[in-house]
């Protein structure tokens, strides 16, 4: 595929693959690690029987779940995954010992579990170790996006079905590899992005797709919020209750700064991917869904690092400008520093038809007539529940659910696409049947990116 560099692959990486077997190797340095210390060669591998061992699940049959990373979002997850119904949190894994302490004592205090009891969560700093467990169902991957696709597709190749934060990738290569898992092991894959559950923006989509504004033509995007610095420190030790070895995991290795944990690391091109894939991802999502377009023909992007002197290095003044084969056109404005967005909200967007508008706002909409006028507005329902309780149906009912990894590749290479338009500092001119590169130089470098000895992704 054009973009797409070929996997170079060792005889012993080879030779598993005619096995149809995922292997890892650890690197050096993980070797070393306490944590790592049982599995200092082969850290995992997984035939492709395993899938058959998943339980095939009734309607009313319970998910078994493990949650990857629960600093920050992925504690909400847990919590919010716990509060369904039907539903048993078995493995709580974090890197940091603090983190996954607190969130397993609070699922077990929530759930009513006394201290020697068999269901309370088991605490693990390595993934893996869950993907090992035949009755884990899936996995919920809520870590830095470097390791999203990349533990998507071990979970998958371990039979595990996948509840993935956004952006599903951190590179547009790793958006294929997770599709290509996905369907190879036959795992319902999803994206957490919940907007696509939220009953008013389905509504609103369902208007805009039955011909409410006419003919839609383009959509607006916007985040705006107003961030700190994250000042400059300089390498220094990492802190006792991290693994910071395994933190990076399939990243090459850098050393350890105070300002890149737990949120910080977005801002780093190394690990995350701006603003951009960080909040653009949820509006651009759903913008490319009611214009009901796929892959654009050409991508701008304009901006900069403006309002703070520190180490960040993604742009915190960015636009964007999609353009599809079908003669339509999507934006994105990210103001990292000023609050006041397009329509006095700070997230949002705006469809333009030939026949009125649609403005979404969360958690509902405001549809307007040509001469803006407000026809009718309409809330609901917002959070997580409708968005985990379609992923979890999606498992028992053997469907894809409403963000299915494909769709999410889709949206999420928007925002790779954006960031490397500005990166290279020039226009991009893509292939409308796959979104790939076809006017820049060294295109590999830009579809993909290098890991960590023994960490290739592989499928």
């Amino acid at each position: 595929m054009s973009g797409k560099r070929s996997l170079e692959l060792t005889d012993s990486y080879r030779r598993l693959q005619r096995d149809r077997r995922l292997f890892l190797k650890a690197a050096g340095s993980m070797a070393a690690s306490a944590s790592m210390a049982a599995s200092t060669t082969c850290l995992m591998t997984t035939d492709a029987t395993a899938a058959d061992e998943v339980v095939k699940h009734s309607t009313e049959s319970t998910v078994v779940l493990g949650v990857m990373g629960v600093n920050n979002r992925g504690a909400a997850l847990a919590k919010g995954f716990a509060g369904l119904p039907n539903v048993q949190i078995a493995y709580v894994c974090d890197v940091d010992s603090r983190a996954a302490g607190r969130v397993a004592e609070g699922l077990a205090k929530d759930s009513g579990l006394a201290k020697d009891s068999a269901s309370r969560p088991a605490i693990v700093p390595d993934f893996r170790r869950m993907l090992d467990d035949k009755h884990v169902d899936a996995v919920v991957v809520a870590t830095p996006n470097h390791w999203h696709a990349p533990a998507t597709i071990l979970a998958c190749a371990a039979g595990k079905h996948v509840y993935v934060e956004k952006p599903c990738s951190h590179t547009p290569e790793e958006g294929e590899l997770a599709i290509a898992a996905a369907r190879k092991y036959d795992r319902v894959v999803n994206m957490g992005v919940q907007r696509r559950s939220w009953p008013a923006i389905k509504e609103a989509i369902d208007k805009i797709h039955a011909g409410a504004i006419g003919k839609v033509l383009y959509a607006r995007t916007w985040y705006n919020n107003r961030r700190e610095s994250i000042g400059s420190f300089q390498p220094s030790v990492p802190p006792e209750w991290l693994n910071w070895d395994l933190w990076q995991g399939p990243a090459t290795r850098q050393a350890y700064r105070e300002n890149v944990l737990h949120y910080h690391w977005h801002w780093h091109w190394h690990w995350g991917n701006g603003e951009l894939g960080n909040n653009g991802i949820h509006a651009l999502d759903i913008a490319r869904w009611g214009l009901d377009v796929t892959f654009p023909l050409r991508v701008t992007a304009g901006g900069g690092k403006y309002r703070h002197q520190d180490d960040q290095e993604t742009p915190d003044t960015m636009m964007v400008t999609y353009d599809f084969p079908e003669n339509k056109t999507i934006t994105w404005e990210g103001l990292s520093w000023s609050p006041l967005g397009p329509d006095h909200s700070k997230f949002g967007l705006s469809f333009h038809g030939t026949e009125g508008s649609i403005v979404i706002r969360d958690p509902g909409y405001i549809l307007y007539d040509m001469q803006d006028k407000e026809v009718s507005t309409q809330t609901g329902r917002a959070g997580d529940a409708d968005h985990l309780s379609d992923f979890l149906a999606a498992i028992r009912q053997s469907r894809r659910p409403n963000a299915d990894i494909e769709e999410a590749h889709r949206s999420t290479l928007l925002c790779h696409l954006g960031n490397i338009a500005y990166r290279a500092k020039t226009t991009l001119d893509l292939d409308p049947s796959n979104g790939h590169l076809k006017n820049i130089s060294n295109p590999e470098n830009w579809w993909a990116k290098e890991y960590e000895q023994g960490w290739q992704p592989i499928v």
